[in-house]
């Protein structure tokens, strides 16, 4: 039998949210919990000794035990996305603020789960899996509320550069996020920025419903169109 194809590393202060979500990423015998860090300090060196495909992450953690005042998480995800362009991030928390979401989507994560959304948190081991490859998850609220803030932002549906990116994705359906990255000289986290603002915009959640979306809406030539 094949071992763990998901790893998953944790960053929460609290035990007892670490074991309730140990508990529900346990129905997915292709997911492997590889630790857990408490204090933000913790975190480079957890991922360090322990590699990851997934990191859930709470946002308000302390930074140390002997500091406790909150980890600066916005100021360092972009150098952890960069040292590990692979590591696809889902933050949790009960912080609702459009604008810290808005921050941590340009920093950088796939997905943004209010920890009172009790279904996204039953369904967690099925969010890891399609985040690790290569969709993103938001709770309905922030999800709805995150696409009314872009749609403000812009007069059209998908920016230029998203429309782009989307038309790369669609001539290399096979190929992952990290290898277009490199193709396109630019970060994976970028990337990943550019994706998740275009899933977003076109209420989808994996980069294949993107493609079909932006056909059905003729943002991009259909593969069967002959053109």
């Amino acid at each position: 039998m094949a071992g763990p194809q998901v790893r998953v590393a944790i960053l929460e202060d609290h035990q007892s949210i670490v074991d309730g979500y140990i508990y529900r990423l346990s129905t997915a015998p292709e997911i492997q919990v590889v630790g857990a860090a408490s204090f933000g300090e913790d975190l480079e060196p957890l991922l360090a000794s322990h590699p990851a495909d997934v990191l859930l992450m709470d946002i308000n953690i302390p930074a140390s035990p002997e500091n406790g005042n909150p980890f600066p998480i916005l100021h360092m995800l972009p150098g952890l996305l960069d040292k590990y362009p692979g590591l696809r991030i889902l933050a949790i928390s009960v912080l609702t603020q459009n604008t810290l979401i808005e921050a941590l989507i340009e920093a950088g994560i796939s997905g943004y789960i209010f920890k009172h959304d009790q279904a996204s948190i039953q369904q967690l081991a099925k969010i890891v899996l399609m985040t690790a490859s290569g969709g993103v998850y938001f709770s309905q609220g922030a999800y709805q509320n995150m696409r009314g803030t872009l749609a403000k932002s812009t007069g059209s549906l998908l920016t230029l550069r998203q429309m782009e990116i989307l038309s790369i994705c669609a001539a290399y359906p096979d190929v992952s996020t990290a290898e277009l990255a490199a193709r396109l000289g630019i970060a994976s986290s970028t990337l990943r920025n550019l994706l998740s603002g275009a899933y977003l915009r076109l209420e989808v959640r994996t980069r294949a419903a993107a493609i079909a979306k932006a056909r059905k809406l003729g943002l991009l030539a259909d593969s069967d169109s002959g053109e």
